[in-house]
Order: C-alpha cells, then structure tokens, then sequence
C-alpha cells in the first residue's frame, strides 16, 4: 500500500543502507546501516535502539541529509507543499532540502553550532522566524521556552559559545523545539542534563508527541527513554547482517 494511503504517516523509509568508504585505508568500504525499513507517524517517539556502533546516529544524519544514503529510500511528507505531498529525499536538490529543514524536519544534535556574537535568545528564535513568526513573537516564544529550560535570564543575551555545555544543550533544544516541525530528530538531548531539566525534556517531548509532531531519537539515560519512547527500533551492527 503507498504512503498516501497513510494521511497520519510522515517518515517512510524502505531498504535504506549506508557505507562509508575509507580512502586512508585503501578504500575500504564499511556497512554502517544495511536494509533497514521502518516508518514513523504523527504522536510517535520512535527510540532507536542497539548497542555503540550500529550506526544510530548515522541514521538520524541519513533522515536529516546530511549523509547520503548509499542504498535505499527516504521519503518525507512535507504538508506545507502544494501537490505531491511526499518528497524522496535521497534524490532531492539541495534547495529542497534546505526547504525541508525550514518546514518540516527539526534536530537536535548533543553540540550546538553556536553562532558567534548572537545571544540565546535571538539563537533559539532564528527557526521560527525563518519559518514566518514575526520578531518580537519569535523571540516571545523562546523566551518562554528557555524558561522552562531554567536558563539564568542573565544569559539570555549572551552568545551560548561562552556557556557550559548543559546550558548549551538547552539553548539546542529550546532551537530544535521551537519551529514547531513535523518531525524532529534527537541525538541525546538530555545528554549533559540534571535531573530537574531532564524533566522538564520529558514534558517538552510529550508535549510535541500531543501536537501530533512524529520524533525519532537516541536516548542513553534509560528512565528518559521509558518515559518517552511509543517504540523501540531496534538496530543490529550492519556487519552483522552480512
């Protein structure tokens, strides 16, 4: 049965591999992902699964493009396009995907590529505006956002480069939540987190799980895992497959 079929379906995927040539050692080519299907769909947390080195966050580089798949199918519904809906993103143009970036896929990464002389605040409002929010309501929005977070107002204006690496990681995630995306990666994003922000992570995730956003994520800390996972995928180290 085709995607369109599945109106509430936003992520398919289909025999997806990925190999990674060494050129330093002669071209040796590495399996890291080897036919993996799955889809994902609005209110799931779809947790990927498997021990260090099955290619978990290869993946989520795969779903965002910024790996190439060496095999197999990305297909993303981008609702904000006119007419064919699903966009292969194996195969899309550059601007296509910057577009898809924009308007329907959100990550969040464990390092922030901190822009230099921009303060928090303005760091966390970019997506929206980029998305059509005006000024003032962006930087409402991650106002409000980085006081969940517990982030010191103090800091608000100050560029994250400067910050410690937890207040960094809400500044990431208050960024990576705030353009309201579809669907939205997480690369362990209560890595550096106490206890009483993992928390509020916790909430945050749930809340985007109850606007029907669809999230596919890599958690470490188990207790976040089991408070936020719908269903686990589990991955096998590609050579395994062989």
């Amino acid at each position: 049965m085709h995607a369109e079929h599945h109106p509430q379906k936003l992520v398919e995927v289909r025999g997806l591999g990925k190999m990674f040539t060494l050129h330093n050692q002669g071209g040796i080519r590495l399996p890291v992902l080897r036919a993996m299907d799955f889809d994902a769909t609005r209110g799931e947390c779809l947790v990927l699964s498997g021990p260090s080195g099955t290619g978990k966050s290869t993946l989520l580089r795969c779903l965002y493009g910024n790996y190439l798949a060496t095999e197999g199918s990305i297909r993303l519904r981008d609702t904000s396009a006119e007419g064919e809906p699903w966009v292969e993103l194996t195969h899309a143009p550059e601007q296509r995907v910057l577009k898809l970036r924009r308007d329907v896929i959100g990550y969040v990464s464990q390092f922030l590529r901190a822009i230099p002389r921009v303060g928090a605040l303005d760091v966390v409002a970019d997506p929206l505006q980029q998305r059509g929010a005006s000024h003032e309501e962006a930087r409402a929005r991650a106002a409000e956002l980085l006081a969940r977070l517990n982030l010191p107002r103090r800091l608000w204006d100050l560029p994250p480069a400067t910050f410690s690496g937890g207040e960094q990681q809400r500044v990431n995630i208050a960024r990576g939540l705030i353009g309201g995306h579809p669907i939205l990666l997480l690369d362990e994003p209560t890595a550096s987190l106490d206890a009483d922000n993992r928390a509020v992570v916790v909430e945050l995730i749930r809340e985007a799980l109850a606007e029907g956003r669809a999230l596919i994520g890599i958690f470490h800390d188990e207790a976040v895992r089991d408070a936020v996972a719908t269903r686990l995928l589990p991955l096998q180290p590609a050579s395994a497959l062989a």
